[in-house]
Formats: structure tokens, sequence, C-alpha cells
């Protein structure tokens, strides 16, 4: 029985790495590359002709950029039929825009200079529907933008009213960055417990992925730096 293989859209303005991209990804078994665009309004068109699973998006681009082609394709108030996944790429982990990227509805970040398994990786969890985002980003991500957030209560925090205590403490752990295993055992349960109580706050917040229950966890003022 044959599997139906994952299918993705590579953006990025630099034609060398839009075809190094291509080259590892077709190598492997279970994804196909089906379109490559050099900038955001290109990347935007082919995803809508193309309906890719996952989109890799390059954050820098000239003219349309990796950020603003990603609002176009998730924007909530005029949904496309199909919904990519989108994988931001970076050059540095530092990049001041990986935060905004996050916002405007990606998956997740990869470095341009990561080992090919772990860019086959990055695409297997995203169309799977997780979210690409280590502990060590999320704890610059809430470092870095700690001193922006409002100290009135937010509208995040609002929204965690209809939480059980548990749920907010599955919140809180996600947003510092722990996994659903990091999880069962910070609170002695198990890890199908904890998919179930993360399966209940993207309902109920609600929340595309993990990387909006971590920025909803932020913008609650659930985590909070060292």
């Amino acid at each position: 029985m044959t599997t139906e293989r994952i299918t993705a859209l590579i953006a990025d303005d630099q034609a060398m790495v839009r075809a190094g991209f291509a080259a590892l990804l077709d190598a492997q078994p279970d994804i196909r590359v089906v379109g490559q665009a050099a900038d955001g309004d290109a990347a935007v068109a082919l995803a809508r002709e193309l309906r890719p699973d996952v989109v890799l998006m390059d954050i820098r681009m000239p003219g349309t950029d990796g950020i603003e082609a990603t609002k176009r394709l998730l924007r909530p108030d005029r949904p496309l039929p199909h919904v990519p996944r989108v994988l931001m790429l970076t050059t540095f982990d530092i990049d001041d825009y990986v935060h905004e990227a996050l916002r405007a509805g990606a998956s997740g970040f990869l470095l341009k200079d990561a080992l090919p398994e772990e860019l086959a990786h990055a695409v297997r969890v995203v169309a799977a529907g997780d979210a690409l985002l280590a502990p060590s980003v999320t704890k610059r991500l809430i470092e870095r933008f700690a001193d922006t957030r409002d100290p009135a209560p937010s509208r995040a925090a609002l929204s965690l009213n209809g939480l059980t205590d548990r749920e907010r403490e599955v919140l809180q752990l996600i947003g510092r960055g722990l996994s659903n295993a990091e999880i069962a055992t910070e609170l002695f349960i198990g890890e199908q417990t904890v998919k179930t109580h993360v399966g209940k706050l993207l309902q109920k917040l609600p929340a595309r992925d993990r990387v909006q229950l971590v920025i909803t966890a932020y913008d609650a003022g659930l985590v909070a730096p060292e």
C-alpha cells in the first residue's frame, strides 16, 4: 500500500538555494516538490494554483517578503480552499522577523544551513500539523518581546477564562517550549493525556497549531523570561 507523498513549494530569491532544497526534498520517498518561487507574489500565486501541503518560505525576499506572503496565504477573512502549512526559512536564528512570521501564522522556522535530514524532518513535522519551534527559540522570543507586553489585561488573558486549571498548566509548559513527553513527565500524567489537553487548547482558544499556543501563553502572561 503506497502512502501519498507530501507536496512542497519552495520560495526563495536565491536560485541555488531553491535548487538545493528541491534536490534534497525530492530525494525523499515521501516528499515531492511541486513548484519553486523567486518572490512572495509568485509564492502566493503558485500556492493557490498548486495547493502544496507545505510552503518553505524565505523570510527576506525583495518585493513582497515572506511575512507578507504568509499573511496573504493564511489570512482568516479570505481562507483558501486548501490552506498550506508555512515553514519559514531564515539565515540566523535570531532573525528580528521570526516573531512576526509566527504571528502571521507560520508553523515554525528552519535555518538555511540545516542538515538534509533536519530539512526533511521539518517538512514532515509541519505537514502533520505540528509546529517546529525549539525551546531555545521560545525562550529568546519571550525575552525579546516581554518588555513590549501591555501590563493591562489582554485579550489573550481573557481568552483563558474558559480553560481548566490543568489546561492552563499545559499551556504554560507549551509556552516554555516543552514537548508533549516533557509535559507528561512534569505533570506526572500520560503522554496521550497531554495530547488530549493540547487538542482541547487548540479548539478553545482557538489556535492553528502549537506555535500559536506559545504566542497565546506569552501574550496572556503565563510565561516570562527567567
